[in-house]
Order: C-alpha cells, then structure tokens, then sequence
C-alpha cells in the first residue's frame, strides 16, 4: 500500500516586484507504507513548500495528492498524520504534560489518559521531567517533546523536520532508535533533515529536489556507491619509501597510501610493487562514498549542467 502519492505538483510564488519563483515544477512521488523515507535538498529546494502542501498549509497549483488513497484535503486523513515542524514553540509555562493534553485535544482525541502520556514522555526520554516548567529545558529536551507531540494521537504517517536538530549524539541515537521502533510499528516516516549522516543511518528510501524538481530517488544503498579509490595502511611511514608516483595514481601521508583507480588489475600491480620491496600491507579497503559525498556531486553536477 502508498502512504503518499504526488503527481505533477506545481507551485509558483509570485510577487509583484520580483519575477515569479518555481518552488515546485511538475514534481511527482511516492512512499511505501512502513518505510523511512528521507527527503534532502538544498535551500530554495522546495522541501518546505512540499511539506506545507501535504499539510494542507499551502495551495498547489496544479497536481494531486493523496494519502492513504485520499484526497488529502479530507478533514479525516489529518487525523493519521503526525507533524514535527523545524522552528516549533511551546507555551514556556507549561509542562510536558499540560503540553501534550493541548496538542492530544487539538487532534480531536480528548480522552487521553495520564497513563499513555506518561508512555509518550518515556518513549522520548522526559518522563522524570514531566511535570517541569518547559521554559527550562534545553534545545535537546524541546526537540524530544516535539516528537512527543507529533505522535501523541498516534498517526500512521508521521513527517519529521530536523528531528535531530540541537540533539546531542545521545539523543540522536535515541531519536533513531525511536524511529525504528516507529517503522517497526508499521508507521510510515517522512525525515527532512540537513544531517545528511543521520538521513544516511535512518532512512530506507532517498529523494534529492533542487529547484523544484525531483533529481534522484532510490534505496540508501543506491546512494553508497564504492568510489574509485583504495586505502592501503603499511607498517613504515610513506616518507621513508620512494612510491612509484608516475606508475601509478596515488597520493599518501603518514602510514597511509589512496591509490585511485576502477581496475582491479592495477589494483594488483601496485600490491605486487609493495610486497616486491618488502612492504607490509597492514590492511587495504575499497572506500565508498556517504551520502554527503554523493549528494555535493549530484548537486555540483545539476548546477554545473545548467
């Protein structure tokens, strides 16, 4: 089953003094249910106005979407999704309890017991915090109530913005863990995140959008392609050996040597040159990109094809 469908979703912003800005151009896509799904991009991207469409905060000019096979300006289907907005605020004299009763009621869910908010506030790790003022809570503290928030009502498609943004390493930990056990649930999680290391960890599914349009979509492992270069560690310092630098393409620095190439005939030749001259290989791995290295590539091309 789809979460999400999006077809050929437009949206222009226009402005009398500026020439119109295309935050979408004719931009379609679609999430599996049960999955984590990651969406990257630069600013001006269109990522913001995307999520603002689905949540009905923004009007598109042309194209269709539905959730869970629904027209998603239906009343009813709000009800089954969960929001955590970028820069969101809470009322600093109330506690995580007061807080969560207010967003549980503005979900249309006025029967929430005491006893499923203190499951809520355990689950993202402010149980023993519970009846504290959040006027003194740190950036990490509010971002966990936020995701309490976006889950008190208990949706089936939850879209997080930033969800680990001002968290310590901990937390994001625990943030992922959270997630997991989410998609475990059969929940389906749209991330929007500038932490491309955390997207890389957490989601199943990737999309990149520049200017509007949808550049690449695919499994995180489509995204983690092995480059061209080899790492190889020895057991004497670079320094002390003269490398056949005009043989092969190679660079080193301490204890270290990258040898650049696609073949692993070459590859071969150049072990052979360091165990002709008695040079131990301590390890070789074949390195790969991450999904920042893959994204700066894919972008840099965009803008350098237009």
């Amino acid at each position: 089953m789809k979460t999400l469908e999006i077809n050929n979703l437009t949206k222009i912003y226009k402005s009398r003094r500026q020439q119109p800005v295309k935050a979408l151009n004719n931009f379609s896509l679609e999430l599996k249910s049960g999955e984590v799904f990651g969406l990257i991009g630069p600013n001006g991207a269109g990522k913001t106005t995307l999520i603002k469409i689905i949540l009905g905060m923004t009007k598109a000019d042309s194209g269709e979407v539905k959730i869970f096979n629904t027209d998603f300006n239906q009343i009813k289907i709000k009800e089954k999704i969960g929001y955590l907005p970028e820069n969101h605020k809470f009322l600093p004299y109330l506690t995580p309890v007061e807080t969560l009763k207010y967003f549980s009621n503005l979900s249309n869910k006025y029967d929430i017991s005491e006893n499923e908010i203190d499951t809520m506030l355990s689950l993202v790790g402010l149980l023993q915090v519970k009846k504290k003022k959040i006027k003194t809570f740190s950036k990490g503290m509010m971002q966990r109530l936020g995701i309490a928030q976006a889950l008190i009502h208990n949706p089936d498609f939850i879209m997080l913005d930033e969800p680990t943004d001002g968290v310590d390493p901990i937390g994001r930990k625990e943030i992922r863990n959270i997630i997991s056990n989410l998609k475990n649930d059969g929940k389906t999680i749209l991330i929007n995140s500038h932490l491309l290391s955390e997207v890389e960890m957490i989601c199943d599914e990737i999309a990149i959008l520049n200017k509007g349009e949808l550049i690449k979509k695919g499994k995180t492992s489509e995204f983690l392609q092995k480059s061209t270069s080899f790492s190889i560690q020895i057991n004497q310092d670079t320094s002390e050996i003269n490398l056949p630098s005009s043989e092969f393409d190679i660079s080193f620095l301490g204890k270290i040597i990258k040898l650049n190439t696609q073949s692993t005939e070459k590859l071969n030749e150049f072990i052979d040159w360091l165990r002709k001259n008695s040079i131990q290989i301590i390890s070789i791995s074949h390195e790969k990109y991450n999904l920042e290295d893959y994204f700066i590539k894919v972008i840099d091309g965009e803008e350098n094809a237009k």
